[in-house]
């Protein structure tokens, strides 16, 4: 039956953590390998008994309900038993499970003009349910343990987690076709793109800076979330503007929690893993030693609050060399009223509180702190934030934006090909009469539904 109109009946989960061989190996504490010889794992679960027995043979868990029978799920299978690892965890799971069929249905067959991003391990998808229902769809590429590893851990961390400031995951798929395993995440739609492309794209709307307020607040109480907000911790680990995605009223939410990490456990104080994440916002005392606390994530989000000031990249290689780092670039400029001024986003036109900008960058600074014991939590990170936007809301209505500025992909090659034999057409009219033409020509070319 199709994942249109039969849910999942796993109501209980188990978490699988990916781990490179080398079974029972610990880091910190977490246990990141199914010990040797567990084949059977009893979970007295808040819904009712459950028993998630692994078959190494088949590479699949069969979940034994007591009171419902059983059901075999073999949502993942390995390319070996030396490639991966099981851990097997109670986690209250409730996903639809694609298929690929209906996933290439709802995407045209993965079609390049639906394309929406992409990143070093596959491409992202717009697609409509048969229900009408929007999506995005990422697909893993067939790049080996990476990969794999990363699709786990996303659907690990969204099975778990449900808070407005982070994507929904809507369901999943791993099927064998004639390509191998595919491996595919369905999220929610959002669709006014990343924070980053309104930051950077000169063919995107710039965000206001009441707008840019409320996305620092959005953030932060997902990371909040994340850090706080659970009996366990998560550390995200790969926190960035691109990350950050905006929805149809301009609400931020944190996606792509494929490097994401369970935090140190009890009377420990970091995991040591792989440096892994993005250049410019990797806090220095992990990229120097490998140790992961959630006061990386908090110097990440102080990198970010600049992005949001500024405009600018964390790292910029097309800028003057003395520009090119963005925490280099604005120090001399944060002691002085005017040479404060001249690091606000150009793109804003003047349309700034300067005051709520100059709290913005002291916020900023003490996550920039050099010793993370020394930066705020991320739940003070976010009372200090609701403080400067509740202050900029008292003061301004704001600057309305429009309602998307979410490009149409298919209208807008429409209307390249249009521009296009329009100027051709152009070409082959006498000098005198061009303008003419051209001003006839264009009203309708650049007409917007």
């Amino acid at each position: 039956m199709s994942a249109l109109n039969k849910p999942s009946r796993g109501f209980s989960f188990f978490n699988i953590t990916a781990g490179i061989g080398g079974g029972g190996k610990k880091s910190n504490g977490t246990d990141l390998a199914q010990p040797q010889g567990l084949s059977e794992v009893y979970i007295n679960s808040h819904h009712c008994p459950i028993i998630l027995h692994y078959t190494s043979s088949s590479n699949s868990l069969l979940i034994i309900n007591h009171f419902k029978g059983y059901e075999v799920f073999p949502v993942l299978k390995f390319r070996s038993e030396q490639d991966y690892k099981v851990d097997i965890r109670p986690v209250c799971f409730n996903r639809w499970v694609f298929t690929v069929e209906e996933l290439k249905t709802a995407t045209r067959n993965f079609s390049r003009s639906l394309m929406i991003g992409e990143g070093g391990f596959g491409g992202v998808y717009r697609g409509v349910l048969r229900d009408r229902t929007d999506i995005a769809v990422k697909q893993l590429s067939q790049r080996g343990l990476q990969g794999h590893k990363e699709w786990v851990t996303e659907v690990n961390v969204l099975g778990v987690v449900e808070h407005r400031n982070l994507v929904k995951l809507m369901g999943y798929c791993a099927q064998d076709d004639e390509r191998g395993i595919q491996r595919l995440l369905v999220y929610e739609f959002l669709p006014n793109r990343s924070v980053q492309d309104h930051l950077m794209s000169r063919f995107m709307s710039p965000l206001p800076w009441e707008t840019r307020l409320n996305i620092a607040r959005d953030a932060a109480r997902g990371l909040t979330y994340l850090h706080e907000g659970m009996e366990f911790q998560i550390i995200f680990r790969d926190f960035k503007s691109s990350n950050i995605l905006l929805d149809e009223k301009w609400n931020a939410k944190l996606s792509d929690f494929g490097l994401a990490r369970l935090g140190p456990s009890d009377g420990l104080s970091h995991v040591s893993t792989a440096v892994v994440g993005t250049v410019g916002y990797a806090a220095p005392e992990y990229i120097q030693t490998g140790r992961l606390t959630s006061k990386s994530d908090v110097w990440s989000y102080g990198v970010f609050l600049y992005e949001l000031i500024t405009g600018r990249r964390p790292l910029d290689r097309n800028k003057p060399k003395n520009e090119q780092k963005l925490l280099e670039w604005v120090r001399p400029h944060l002691s002085d009223l005017k040479k404060f001024e001249q690091i606000l986003d150009p793109r804003l036109d003047g349309n700034y509180s300067l005051k709520s900008a100059q709290k913005l960058a002291a916020i900023a600074n003490r996550c920039l702190v050099k010793h993370p014991r020394n930066r705020p939590k991320m739940s003070e990170v976010l009372e200090m934030v609701n403080r400067v936007v509740e202050a900029t809301e008292a003061r301004s209505p704001g600057i309305p934006i429009k309602e998307s500025s979410a490009p149409n992909v298919e209208d807008d090659k429409f209307r390249v090909r249009c521009l296009n034999a329009s100027r051709r057409l152009v070409e082959h009219i006498p000098r005198e009469n061009k303008l003419l033409v051209w001003k006839l020509w264009k009203p309708k070319l650049v007409k917007s539904n």
